[in-house]
Formats: C-alpha cells, structure tokens, sequence
C-alpha cells in the first residue's frame, strides 16, 4: 500500500509541476516518458522473463483457472459501477456471474457464467466519473502501474480499496496472489508486446494514443459523450476523433476477460486494471 500512495503521489506532483507540451493531452509528456522508461525497464528486467516463463511452464488449464479466478474477483467491483452508471440490467448480470462463478465455478475457477451467455463487463471508478461527465484530464504515466489520466488517477485510490483480494489474509498469501495475478496479465500479453515492438516507431504515442482511444470507448461505450449528452468531454472528444495509432492485434490475453489492445501492453493496460500489482 505505501507504493501505491507514492505512485499517487508522484503523478500528483507531475500534475503539479509539469511544463506544457505541445499536445493538449499529454501536458506532462517529459515526466510521462520518464516513467515510461522506468516501467519498461521493469517490465524487460522482471515482469517480462517471469510472465514467459510462466506461459512456458503451466499448462494452458491451470493459467485459464488462476485468469478466471482473478477474473470473478474483479466482476464484484465491476457490478457495483454498473449500479452507479445507472446500468442496472448490466450490474444484475455481474452480480450473477459472480454468484454463479463462485458457487458451480469453484470459487471462479472455472467460467461458467460465460457459459451460459452472461456477458464479462470491466468496469472501475474512473469510468464511472467519466460516464457521468467528469472530464479525463492529462495523460499520465504512473510509475509501475502503468498509463492513466487525472481523473482515473483521482478514482484509483477507491478501486485499490475496493479490490476484495486486498483483504485476504494470511498476508503473505494475498502477496503470492498479487504478484501472480500480475504475471497471469503479463503473460496473456506476451504476443501483443511483440507485435507492438516490432510494429511502433515511437512506442510511448502508439502506447499513449492506443490507451487514450481505448479508454474513451470504454468509458462510454461506444458513445460520443457523458450521459445526458451534456458535453463535458466535447473538446477532448475532438482531439480523440483524430485517428490513434491502430493496434496491431485487438484481442490479446485470455478470452474470458475484456482484453486489452496492443498499445494496452503491461505499461498500457489501466492502472485500475492493475491495482492488486507490486
């Protein structure tokens, strides 16, 4: 927990004290780029050689099982955003598949709410805010936990709390936990970072601008703005019309989880995607 109150603050400190770029959107692209570097060193130095080995050694079934395990956890907080967007149709089904999952699905194991047709949703506080109009702000890149904005940043605290995997005891088992279910993530990536490695000619904008697009659809769905159409994001909206750069491969990780595109590699997935992470 004390890292993840000095990434926050860290990307506080890059809001506070960033010089203006020349793309409205990533005012802080110096400390953003920094950051960029030190997640990827991680990422080539640790996360990278422990997720190839772990896609190498375990069998497909057992990294499907800890995945959909994972997977159950997050449709509980992913339920209650659906509540606080209003979705009611979609929270009711979240809230089955969790009951469905943990019971018939051995604790969610085994995905059987797929099974029976009820629809995986990924859902965090950041889109919440932004469904409701809350406008994204900067991009930022936050040490360890990857891109995000000012707004996602502002709700992450809320989505670290709210992850019921950060409640388990004994400690050092909610630990072997955490660092795994980073390593599963990692490893349903593998494909898509090379892709994107071999694909990008400045990998920080393909990464920036993937994630930027990526979120915004998630955010609302497909639509052109905050419920009620009231426009909060109007001027992000147009810069984001501008085409990103195209991910190379749409779908990449487990079938069962809203996989993340190419340019959403270990660095570009949502921090809130990632709040159980180091």
């Amino acid at each position: 927990m004390k890292f993840r109150h000095l990434a926050l603050l860290v990307a506080a400190a890059a809001t506070l004290t960033g010089c203006a770029g020349p793309n409205p959107r990533d005012p802080y692209e110096g400390f953003n780029r920094s950051m960029f570097k030190f997640n990827d060193a991680v990422d080539q130095a640790a996360l990278k050689p422990a997720a190839t080995a772990y896609k190498n050694v375990l069998p497909t079934f057992v990294q499907t099982g800890v995945n959909n395990f994972f997977g159950n956890l997050s449709d509980v907080w992913s339920a209650a955003n659906g509540f606080m967007q209003g979705k009611g149709e979609q929270g009711m089904s979240d809230v089955m598949r969790v009951a469905l999952n943990s019971t018939f699905g051995l604790l969610g194991v085994l995905d059987i709410a797929s099974e029976a047709g009820l629809q995986k949703h990924n859902e965090d506080f950041g889109q919440t805010l932004g469904y409701w109009g809350v406008q994204s702000g900067p991009y930022l890149m936050l040490p360890l936990l990857g891109p995000s904005t000012v707004r996602d940043t502002v709700a992450l605290p809320l989505d670290i709390k709210a992850d019921p995997w950060g409640y388990k005891d004994p400690v050092n088992v909610r630990n072997i936990g955490s660092v795994t279910r980073v390593i599963d993530k990692r490893a349903g990536l593998l494909d898509a970072t090379s892709l994107m490695e071999e694909a990008a000619l400045d990998r920080y904008e393909f990464v920036r601008d993937s994630f930027l697009q990526a979120r915004e659809s998630k955010v609302f769905n497909g639509e052109s703005g905050p419920r009620g159409g009231k426009g909060a994001d109007k001027k992000e909206d147009k810069q984001e019309d501008k085409p990103a750069a195209k991910p190379a491969a749409a779908d990449a990780g487990h079938g069962n989880d809203a996989a993340p595109v190419t340019g959403e590699a270990i660095m570009a997935a949502p921090a809130a995607e990632k709040n159980a992470s180091l």
